[in-house]
């Protein structure tokens, strides 16, 4: 059986001093350390005053495919290979699947050296339930993507955490907005662990306006769950009863939404158009 084994070590998000005591000793004798930044493992062993004595190689998303057979075949020949992302745990939308995925087919060791998650982190200290959650990756970069994402998540009940560029946070939030409802919570986390961390909690629609001119640093987003739905039949009845008084349709539905969280506007009144169809 190979002395080889692949290491997952995470990496501080912010504090050089969140290193555990094993990634120090995995960094000082790994023989390969495979790095999503060269540069930064680097500036991260000088800030721990631990020297690298083996191999560094990169592993970012564009070369993993082809590092993976080299690395497979170094852990089976024997060497130790570390993994480590710029910050948190490798593979959390970062690079190593693959190559992890290799060597769990290939039958070789495979062992985490915990430590920091700006996932686990952000949930903690967002204020939001923690027993139940889910982690969406990073947020969709295009327009009509991320509307189709943030609508599926209308009826999710688990805490949902996900990443955001700071240059698109804006724009996510304002789509939260309208596909969520402006009164569903959050919790916005810049910077976690580091100099400037902040974390800001509201309501979608307070967050949206606080990051309309801009938000800076590294962002990870805590969203609650959606509360259990009213039954839209019953208010369709409501939104019919306010119609037969005198009310306009569109502001009947506004009404009956505004009053039950969860429930938008324009999924009452679409619901009032198809029940008048049949």
């Amino acid at each position: 059986m190979t002395s080889g084994r692949l290491l997952l070590g995470a990496t501080p998000l912010g504090q050089p001093l969140d290193a555990s005591p094993r990634l120090v000793d995995a960094l000082a004798r790994a023989d390969v350390v495979a790095a999503e930044d060269t540069r930064r493992v680097r500036t991260l062993a000088k800030a721990l005053e631990v020297r690298i004595s083996g191999r560094v190689v990169s592993l970012f998303d564009s070369v993993e495919a082809e590092r993976v057979a080299p690395l497979v075949e170094a852990v089976r020949t024997g060497a130790t290979v570390l993994v480590v992302s710029d910050a948190g745990m490798p593979l959390i939308s970062d690079p190593g699947y693959r190559l992890v995925a290799a060597c769990a087919n290939a039958g070789l060791p495979v062992q985490c050296l915990p430590g920091p998650s700006a996932v686990t982190t952000a949930l903690a200290v967002s204020g939001m339930p923690s027993d139940r959650f889910c982690f969406e990756g990073f947020a969709p970069r295009k327009k009509s993507a991320r509307r189709a994402w943030l609508a599926s998540l209308v009826d999710e009940p688990r805490t949902c955490v996900f990443f955001e560029s700071p240059r698109r946070l804006d724009a996510c939030l304002r789509d939260a907005v309208e596909e969520l409802g402006g009164t569903r919570r959050a919790a916005v986390c810049r910077e976690l662990t580091k100099v400037h961390e902040e974390v800001v909690r509201g309501s979608l629609d307070e967050l949206a306006a606080w990051a309309a001119d801009g938000v800076l640093g590294e962002i990870t987003v805590v969203l609650a769950g959606a509360t259990p739905r009213a039954d839209v039949p019953s208010l369709v009845a409501q939104v019919e009863t306010l119609v037969a008084a005198g009310a306009r349709v569109k502001d009947a539905c506004g009404e009956v939404a505004a009053a039950h969280p969860g429930i938008r506007s324009r999924q009452l009144y679409d619901a009032i158009l198809q029940s008048r169809r049949e």
